[in-house]
């Protein structure tokens, strides 16, 4: 067995389709009306057809469980943030966090409230330390990676 794809089921699928291709650059794939697939490997589905294959009511369908994410990450990040600012109805559950381990990360909602997580690649925040004169064992003390992984972000 082998698993596929997430899929998200969305109130509607063209105001979702357009939030993925206009704020991530995303492309759809696979276009069957109300089911399409991004090339980043994940689907949407419309949510009357969902629950019709449920067996379920629409209102059985609750949104904004923060149960769970959507991961992205970004090479560059600060281009992202201000790229991100272009869209004036986007809810952020928090501005930029930098965990322990040295990546930056912000979160937010799509337009039917599942979380989204943009973080820099560990690959940036191993060449930003380096940058900022810390040692490859340094790095990977901070970051938690194995030297030989550090190295080849290097």
């Amino acid at each position: 067995m082998k698993f596929e794809a997430p899929m998200l089921v969305v109130d509607d699928i063209n105001r979702s389709r357009a939030f993925y291709c206009d704020v991530f650059g995303l492309e759809v794939v696979m276009d069957f009306g109300e089911n399409i697939t991004f090339d980043a490997g994940f689907s949407l589905q419309d949510k009357a057809l969902w629950a019709k294959f449920i067996d379920a009511e629409e209102t059985a369908i609750v949104y904004r469980g923060n149960d769970m994410e959507m991961y992205f990450e970004e090479e560059e990040l600060e281009n992202f943030l201000e790229h991100l600012k272009t869209f004036a109805d986007i809810e952020y559950l928090h501005g930029v966090k930098e965990y322990p381990w040295g990546q930056r990360v912000i979160r937010f909602y799509d337009p039917d409230y599942h979380i989204i997580e943009v973080g820099e690649s560990m690959a940036v925040v191993c060449q930003r330390f380096h940058a900022q004169g810390m040692t490859v064992d340094e790095i990977a003390e901070r970051t938690m990676f194995p030297v030989e992984i550090v190295k080849s972000f290097l």
